[in-house]
């Protein structure tokens, strides 16, 4: 009996799972994606990367399934070139993040939306590496109303780990979790999204986007912005290095993602359920 491929939905992080720690993609990743995705299979990527810095990571592979970018925030079809999905943070939400911002004078702002980086006033270093690494298109803005309103797919700020969970405390408050959910993405970074966006649940719609079961969906990720997309997939993976209590969700731990996270998590499901 032939195996069905196509009745399964295979997503990974970028950043330390399908890409080592030098941010190089290793060749045994490449070629199980395009094993898997000849047979039919679908397999996408998942990431906190804006679509100007996800394109080229996602063209490398021979895939045609809709991509997640903004740790959940978009879904973009590459083939038809067109978003499926976009949710930006609120106007409300927006006010909360700058009058942390405005407080804590130490902290870095950087603003995401689906092509550019915005650094909120001139000591964003943080958000400055990040554009020159991933070649994004990037805006300085020193006042407030330079920012894009309405359309910030993410907000990263960047501190002092004790500032970063004084911050983390705020935006869990009552008065303002309806509006935002945030998580660490390093001990110095804590990544902002609208309320109810997270990779879990773009995961989910993109499922039912092309008409894949809850049940033949797998996810590999490494660190603890991919909780919600472990925590809502029927099989879910995490790379060698991840943080032990990322593991204890996973059904299944691979070698670290220095030497092929990805290969092995294909090989894992391909073995194991198809």
């Amino acid at each position: 009996m032939s195996k069905n491929y196509s009745k399964w939905l295979l997503v990974s992080d970028i950043d330390g799972t399908l890409n080592n720690k030098q941010r190089q993609t290793p060749k045994c990743n490449i070629t199980a994606v395009e094993r898997f995705t000849s047979n039919g299979g679908n397999f996408t990527l998942c990431s906190g990367r804006n679509l100007a810095s996800l394109s080229p990571q996602y063209k490398k592979l021979k895939t045609t399934t809709p991509a997640i970018c903004l740790n959940g925030a978009g879904i973009y079809d590459f083939i038809d070139d067109k978003t499926i999905y976009y949710k930006p943070i609120s106007v409300e939400g927006e006010k909360v993040i700058l009058d942390l911002i405005n407080k804590y004078k130490s902290l870095q702002l950087t603003v995401f939306d689906m092509e550019t980086i915005y650094l909120y006033n001139r000591t964003c270093f943080y958000g400055f590496v990040v554009s020159l690494l991933d070649g994004i298109k990037r805006k300085l803005c020193l006042k407030e109303f330079d920012l894009p309103k309405g359309q910030w797919g993410k907000a990263t700020i960047f501190g002092l780990p004790s500032v970063c969970k004084k911050i983390e405390s705020v935006l869990k408050s009552d008065e303002n979790i309806k509006h935002l959910d945030c998580f660490f993405t390093s001990p110095v970074s804590l990544e902002i999204v609208g309320k109810g966006v997270n990779k879990g649940s773009a995961v989910s719609k993109l499922a039912e986007f092309i008409s894949v079961n809850p049940e033949n969906v797998a996810a590999i990720g490494d660190y603890y912005n991919d909780v919600a997309m472990l925590e809502s997939v029927a099989h879910p993976v995490c790379c060698g290095q991840a943080p032990d209590d990322i593991k204890k969700l996973c059904e299944y731990v691979t070698c670290h993602c220095d030497d092929g996270a990805v290969n092995e998590f294909i090989n894992y499901i391909e073995k194991n359920y198809i």
